[in-house]
């Protein structure tokens, strides 16, 4: 809607809160006090000016206050209606300032705040007096505040997926994923996790483990090794020759597996700390059993299967984190509420890491300030701009207009005063 001064802005009336309310009948009632000693002082001087004629010389000294009571009323009840209003809507000159300057204020406002607000200093000392990271520690112990901040995580993050778009996402991370594992070596990480299984003896415990288990696969597939050896067998050989052979030959298979898996000492053991020991320091050394490592990442990571597994990952871990995040009995849920309980309460109580969080903060805001003071003044006179002239001029009237009507009672007061004054002297000295 177009405001009064004719400039199109879009703009809907605030409505009225209580306290605006309670402001509007206090400042009806002093505007009622002060216009009723006005014209209390109007009916004295016409009072004076019918019936005073033959009444006494006092009636001089009466007329003269209230004479210049109505004086300094008008004059006061013109000055204050002119920051607001045109006195009686006569465009006088120099009246309505507010709604006429609205938009200069606006602007002075910004600069006003950006000058002396917005501002290191100011900023630096108020934070210091606060004592940011002490009294965020102090919030954050409180299991409640704590259970509050996992909701509000848990909305973020319910936000966040719904704002982000499902391709965009699985995307990146597959290409984050692929990106970093095809740009790191494989041979230099294969040859630290062997040293590390080696320096811990795992490796010969993966090994009593594999020997124990291919022994019980054995026995488990028995006869289907017996079935396999009579199809290969000769035909003109006897079966009672086959069963006595299998049956040797397995059991020294078995007794073998078995000696090795129960001698921690056993030769086969050297020999793979020997091979082992070889092939680390040629996975470090030699550039072509490095290019058959990496050869094999690469065949792994062009997998159809790990393809699909690494652009399924947003998905899964985006519906893992709604639901534990959503669930307040979740335990992602019930950590983090008590991760932050600590936090607090060691921010709280420790003072280095609050000076470290103070400092922090400020150098946080410090940048925010200087590199954000002159939109947040452009903001604070851009919203004044949109304002409707008339509406803000009764906005800011209703928040001082009170004290202001205290003008008009005191010009009213005072004027009556000096009007008695200067009447008195001139009689003295006439």
């Amino acid at each position: 809607m177009p405001d009064r001064e004719g400039a199109a802005v879009a703009w809907s009336p605030l409505p009225l809160t209580e306290d605006d309310l309670a402001r509007q009948a206090a400042l009806s009632r002093m505007k009622l006090i002060a216009t009723g000693l006005f014209v209390a002082a109007a009916a004295v001087f016409l009072a004076c000016v019918l019936f005073g004629s033959d009444t006494g010389a006092w009636v001089g000294y009466v007329r003269a206050t209230a004479e210049a009571s109505m004086v300094g009323a008008l004059a006061d009840w013109f000055a204050v209606t002119a920051l607001f209003r045109h006195p009686l809507r006569i465009p006088i000159p120099h009246t309505a300032i507010i709604p006429r300057r609205k938009d200069q204020i606006g602007e002075s406002l910004g600069v006003f705040v950006q000058r002396n607000f917005l501002t290191r200093t100011v900023l630096a000392e108020k934070l210091r007096s606060i004592g940011v990271a002490r009294r965020l520690g102090e919030w954050l112990a409180e299991p409640a505040h704590a259970e509050r901040v996992g909701q509000n995580l848990g909305a973020a993050l319910t936000g966040l997926s719904q704002v982000l778009r499902d391709e965009d996402v699985q995307a990146f991370v597959d290409q984050l994923v692929s990106n970093r594992i095809r740009s790191t070596p494989a041979a230099p990480l294969l040859a630290r996790l062997l040293e590390i299984a080696s320096e811990g003896g795992h490796h010969q415990d993966v090994l009593t483990s594999g020997l124990r288990s291919l022994g019980r696969f054995l026995e488990d597939n028995r006869t289907v090794f017996r079935d396999k050896l009579g199809q290969e067998s000769p035909d003109w050989v006897p079966e009672w020759i086959d069963d006595r052979v299998f049956a040797k030959a397995f059991s020294a298979l078995q007794r073998f597996l078995g000696e090795v898996a129960a001698d921690p000492e056993h030769p086969l053991r050297s020999a793979l700390d020997e091979r082992l020991a070889q092939y680390v320091v040629a996975l470090r050394t030699d550039p072509a059993t490095a290019a058959r490592v990496e050869q094999v990442k690469q065949e792994i990571l062009e997998h159809p299967s790990v393809r699909e597994w690494s652009t399924s990952l947003w998905g899964g871990l985006k519906r893992s984190l709604i639901e534990l995040s959503n669930d307040p009995d979740s335990e992602l849920r019930q950590r983090l509420q008590s991760s932050i309980v600590s936090f607090g309460k060691t921010l709280a109580a420790d003072e280095e890491l609050q000076a470290k969080v103070d400092r922090w903060v400020e150098g946080v805001a410090s940048y925010i300030v200087d590199q954000y003071s002159a939109d947040i003044a452009d903001l604070v006179s851009g919203t004044v701009a949109k304002w409707d002239a008339v509406e803000t001029s009764d906005r800011i009237e209703l928040q001082v207009g009170r004290d202001l009507q205290f003008i008009r009672i005191n010009g009213t007061v005072v004027g009556g005063l000096a009007g008695l004054v200067i009447y008195s002297v001139a009689q003295l000295i006439s």
